[in-house]
């Protein structure tokens, strides 16, 4: 369920990120960009988000959830493996949304984009 909401928020996002930059990524297409090169341009501003949330959240998460099972009779151990997991989940979520909505952003003719005020 949080994937499905977070998918759909990021999909706000990037949709809005699109709308506004459309100026921008019509005159990159008439100045040579390919298609793959401004979805790139996309992908790397949230890969980086999501890098720097992952870095803020994995220690929070870790001492939470420590400290939480410690309660317990029966112990175990956080393995990193969890964490990993969580990542490349994030990144497919991700980056499965942001190519989506960039594809169809940088698909769209230039000349229309750049005519519109």
């Amino acid at each position: 369920m949080a994937l499905v909401i977070s998918g759909v928020g990021l999909l706000g996002l990037v949709s809005l990120m699109a709308v506004q930059r459309v100026k921008e990524i019509g005159v990159r297409k008439v100045l040579g960009a390919s298609v793959k090169n401004i979805v790139m341009l996309f992908l790397k501003d949230f890969i980086l988000l999501i890098l720097i949330a992952f870095i803020i959240a994995v220690p929070i998460a870790w001492y939470a959830m420590y400290s939480w099972l410690q309660e317990f009779a029966y112990q175990i151990t956080i393995s990193p493996l969890y964490f990993i997991v969580g990542l490349l989940s994030t990144f497919f979520v991700a980056g499965t949304t942001v190519f989506i909505r960039s594809f169809i952003a940088a698909t769209n003719n230039p000349i229309k984009a750049i005519k519109e005020d």
